[in-house]
């Protein structure tokens, strides 16, 4: 793999992916979620997000993209909020391709009827074009917590954790999701499933504790693999900074067995936008290997309060 420090100087050189519909304040492209074919086609699902809604409600589209090299992205299609029946808004997607079937499954979240936060998926796909928005359907619903007795992270038994912004991936044979549980403040989860419909609560919860300069928030964004254990990159806020809510940076930690988990950034961030601005936002982050490259794909805040998708490649 690469070094901390090599791919902190490698992700300060990027390329601009998507920007948002209008150059106006709060209009964002973001979250983005990569897969990658056998034949080395990129396909990217980013979530388009609009100034004119109330907050938590404004992902008026998922939009889909395709690449051959990674960079420069062709708009393939997309999916309106009106397209799925009781939705309000979407936030984060995760395109993930079933490696049994090689068919796409998405999944993604938001406000499903009366329901609440929760994680959805829509049917398995042979192509991007054939995704059914009318299948969508809960397969991750609002819980209540499971935190260890004792200690900061010890909440009330009657209070209900909502789900968002689901990172998916197949490790082991097995698929894994990271998530973000929230009640008061934002945590990390992971769950665990044989087929992507059933999913099981892992490890301890959260995964990784709130504290240091995420003591407000702290959310996975996505793991990656390693020659041993895996790289949680995750990303968080504090809440003496501007809009902590929104204003997010990313930090990693390491784990052997993605039950213990390491915090390798406790004191500052590792990755913030090289923009000016009020904002430093670098968040949801999806880092994906190819060929002898590292494809880290990010949401960054631009100097007049939009966001933005781009690309940093890092050699192998």
């Amino acid at each position: 793999m690469v070094s901390v420090s090599r791919l902190l100087v490698g992700t300060r050189t990027y390329h601009v992916v998507l920007e948002p519909d209008r150059n106006e304040t709060d209009w964002w492209a973001g979250a983005p979620s990569v897969a990658i074919t056998k034949d080395g086609t990129f396909y990217l699902a980013a979530r388009m997000r609009d100034a004119i809604a109330p907050r938590g409600r404004r992902g008026y589209e998922i939009r889909f993209m395709k690449s051959q090299d990674g960079i420069s992205f062709e708009h393939v299609r997309s999916i309106s909020k009106n397209d799925v029946a009781r939705l309000h808004g979407f936030e984060r997607p995760s395109l993930v391709i079933d490696p049994a079937t090689g068919k796409y499954k998405l999944y993604g979240c938001g406000e499903l009827g009366d329901e609440g936060w929760c994680i959805w998926k829509m049917d398995d796909a042979t192509t991007i074009e054939s995704i059914d928005a009318s299948t969508a359907h809960v397969v991750l619903a609002p819980s209540k917590p499971d935190f260890e007795a004792g200690g900061a992270q010890e909440h009330h038994a009657t209070v209900h954790v909502e789900y968002k912004d689901p990172f998916i991936t197949m490790i082991d044979g097995r698929w894994h999701m990271f998530v973000i549980g929230f009640d008061r403040v934002e945590r990390a989860y992971h769950f665990t499933s044989d087929d992507g419909e059933l999913w099981s609560q892992e490890g301890k919860t959260p995964v990784l504790q709130n504290t240091g300069w995420h003591d407000f928030y702290t959310r996975p964004a996505c793991v990656v693999p390693l020659d041993v254990g895996f790289l949680l990159v995750y990303e968080g806020s504090t809440i003496p900074w501007h809009d902590p809510g929104y204003n997010i940076a990313t930090g990693l930690a390491y784990t052997i067995d993605l039950v213990n988990f390491v915090d390798l950034t406790p004191d500052v961030p590792a990755f913030t936008s090289t923009t000016p601005g009020k904002y430093h936002t670098w968040r949801y982050s999806h880092w994906t290997r190819y060929e002898n490259a590292l494809y880290v794909y990010f949401e960054a805040a631009r100097p007049n309060g939009t966001n933005e998708i781009r690309v940093s490649i890092i050699p192998l």
